[in-house]
């Protein structure tokens, strides 16, 4: 059965109703679902839906809630969400392995203006296909009950607007004021969580300024300049030690 995201906004007297054309064609024309297939939605609290789908429209989808369940397992953690520029080579598949592993609850490969990956619609889909195979192997690995949300490629404006449902929004970069993210965590005790990961060569001044704009705050993770995949394995491992303790 296919899971997807789905901010808990679009939820309303029993139905889900997506509207966002990126995600409407992913449903209709990737996963090519039909009327009575059967889906299971989660939002940013956690919350997962089992739902049928009802209608297909030209602008929307509407789907029935069947039952709806409740987070499990350590209520301290917060939902947590990565949002990782899409590295050279194949290491976004093992960040898409570790982030699983971790415990990630919803994994966005970004595109920044400093990305040097470029796929056509095509190899878009068939990444996405394997990074949900990748992220399936893992979740087996480490016994996790739940699949995470693997989501399409987004640009990272996008990714940025999107971003209103979270409790606390993150952006490492590499200059400007920051603060650590030990300090932030403990400052605003979130529920939820989204953390931006940027390429080699950092984000744009005008990508951290629109972040920024957009509630996230900008944080250090120390003196020494990592790579993509290890910035995001770090993030996520602090984070949920951090819980744990």
């Amino acid at each position: 059965m296919h899971n997807f995201f789905i901010s808990s906004q679009n939820i309303s007297n029993g139905k889900i109703i997506i509207s966002d054309k990126r995600q409407a064609h992913y449903l209709k024309d990737v996963l090519r679902l039909k009327i009575k297939d059967k889906v299971i939605a989660f939002d940013e609290k956690q919350n997962s839906y089992n739902c049928l789908i009802v209608k297909i429209l030209s602008d929307k989808i509407i789907l029935d809630i069947k039952k709806t369940t409740q987070p499990l397992g350590n209520q301290n953690r917060a939902s947590l969400a990565i949002a990782c520029a899409i590295p050279k080579k194949s290491n976004m598949d093992d960040i898409i392995d570790k982030l699983t592993q971790l415990g990630v609850e919803r994994i966005i490969p970004l595109k920044t203006k400093r990305v040097i990956v470029n796929l056509d619609e095509e190899k878009s889909q068939l990444r996405l296909i394997r990074w949900q195979k990748i992220a399936q192997s893992a979740a087996q690995q480490s016994q996790r009950i739940t699949l995470p949300i693997i989501e399409p490629i987004q640009d990272i404006k996008e990714a940025i607007a999107e971003s209103k449902d979270y409790d606390l929004k993150l952006i490492p970069t590499l200059s400007g004021q920051r603060k650590g993210l030990r300090e932030v965590l403990e400052k605003y005790k979130p529920r939820s969580i989204l953390v931006f990961i940027g390429p080699e060569g950092d984000f744009t001044e005008d990508e951290v300024s629109l972040a920024k704009l957009a509630g996230c705050v900008p944080i250090s993770l120390g003196s020494l300049v990592l790579r993509v995949e290890t910035a995001a394995v770090a993030v996520a491992s602090f984070i949920r030690l951090n819980e744990d303790r």
